[in-house]
């Protein structure tokens, strides 16, 4: 059980990035046309204007670590970390750009909803399919089979195009195929979410079990601290592309914990070409009463008329549990024109129970989105109120809470 299974060397994945040098906010019909009608008249060298620039982003850089034939391993992070890139390289879907990966076994991956299924063919079609690319033979395969339909609960749909099923049907069959056709390297990412609770237990048990008894190793990704907790002996954070730690998961869900707790400020580079976010910051915490301050930075090369901005803090599973939008609410400001400036949302009371939450934010006027930042920042209730479940659809999440929205000017 100490032979290294996994092993990786200085891995990296570089990617090429291109820019719009400019950036039109409208285009009409009427700009096609003309645009085309120009182009007629133009040279070459004229018609290649508005040019790009570009610039690398190294989604992983200088990451080593093994993992050893039996353990449950979590790989932990935020949001663009490079944990999908690494199971990606791992599951040899891409390829690096520096480093080298030491695989002792097959692989089987779970990593997107769609990966690994053939759509037009059924559902008993792919399971041979996944079992054959595998290198199994029909006959091991089939001994496998009812195994697999009684997992994954879709016996009735067997002879279905997967195409036709459900996000949470898909998902169970290409588990129970991954995690039951024998692979020495189970890979599975977050796309465990899209099933409902009892499934996610029935997973986590399936693999506490090919570990514990079948000495088969697990990579699993995941923002369920919990899981991670139960199932990992060991843990991988990662920061950025780069490794930050490799340890115990008790030592690796306490760092992590750590750096997004203590983030209460995230600032960005503005490129002057368009409206963007220029910081976030978590402004205040009300452990008590469930008040939550965030304060969003906005630049602008024209004046936002007006500036409007949009919060959304989901659960540690990335459910949707409170969003608040001037455009949905009618919260005004008085109609300001602003290039720049600090949007103040305030939220009072928040029925939510306690726990680490996270922030996406988005920035905007009254008819357009010009920029996004997903799980920017993270937080923590340590007390919270029972969760109010309420049917209004204009609501975005669970909660019923008001937040008020107001805006000024930088302070030069």
């Amino acid at each position: 059980m100490s032979e290294v299974i996994i092993s990786v060397e200085n891995l990296g994945k570089k990617y090429r990035i291109a820019h719009q040098a400019e950036r039109q906010r409208y285009v009409a019909l009427r700009d096609v046309i003309a645009g085309k009608f120009k182009g007629l008249f133009q040279n070459r060298q004229s018609k290649i204007g508005n040019p790009k620039s570009a610039e690398d982003f190294w989604a992983l850089k200088n990451v080593s670590f093994e993992v050893k034939r039996g353990e449950v391993v979590g790989i932990i992070g935020r949001n663009g970390a490079g944990k999908s890139t690494l199971l990606k390289i791992l599951s040899r879907i891409t390829e690096p750009t520096t480093g080298r990966v030491h695989l002792r076994g097959r692989v089987a991956s779970l990593l997107e909803v769609g990966t690994g299924f053939h759509p037009e063919l059924t559902g008993r079609e792919n399971i041979y399919l996944n079992g054959a690319i595998l290198g199994m033979s029909r006959a091991e395969i089939r001994k496998k089979f009812d195994e697999i339909v009684a997992f994954a609960e879709v016996e009735k749909f067997l002879d279905t195009p997967v195409k036709r099923y459900s996000s949470g049907m898909y998902v169970r069959l290409a588990f129970a195929v991954a995690a039951h056709l024998e692979p020495e390297i189970l890979i599975v990412d977050e796309v465990l979410a899209v099933g409902d609770a009892e499934f996610q237990e029935k997973c986590l048990g399936k693999m506490q079990r090919v570990s514990s008894k079948e000495g088969r190793t697990v990579l699993f990704v995941s923002h369920n601290m919990k899981a991670i907790q139960t199932l990992c002996q060991k843990g991988i954070v990662l920061e950025y592309g780069r490794l930050k730690c490799v340890g115990s998961t008790d030592e690796t869900l306490s760092i992590y914990s750590e750096s997004t707790k203590m983030e209460n400020l995230v600032e960005f580079r503005a490129d002057g070409l368009r409206p963007l976010i220029s910081f976030v910051r978590v402004e205040q915490v009300e452990l008590d009463s469930g008040n939550l301050v965030v304060e969003i930075g906005f630049k602008s090369p024209f004046p936002l008329n007006p500036p409007v901005g949009g919060l959304v803090v989901t659960s540690s599973l990335g459910t949707p549990v409170f969003g608040t939008n001037p455009r949905f609410h009618k919260h005004g400001f008085g109609q300001p024109r602003l290039s720049e400036g600090i949007l103040r949302m305030t939220a009072i009371n928040l029925p939510i129970h306690g726990g680490i939450y996270k922030i996406s934010v988005w920035l905007g006027d009254w008819q357009t989105d010009y920029d996004e930042k997903r799980d920017v920042l993270a937080f923590e209730f340590k007390h919270g109120h029972p969760a109010v479940n309420t049917p209004n659809p204009e609501l975005i999440g669970f909660t019923d809470a008001s937040a008020n929205w107001t805006v000024r000017e930088f302070e030069h």
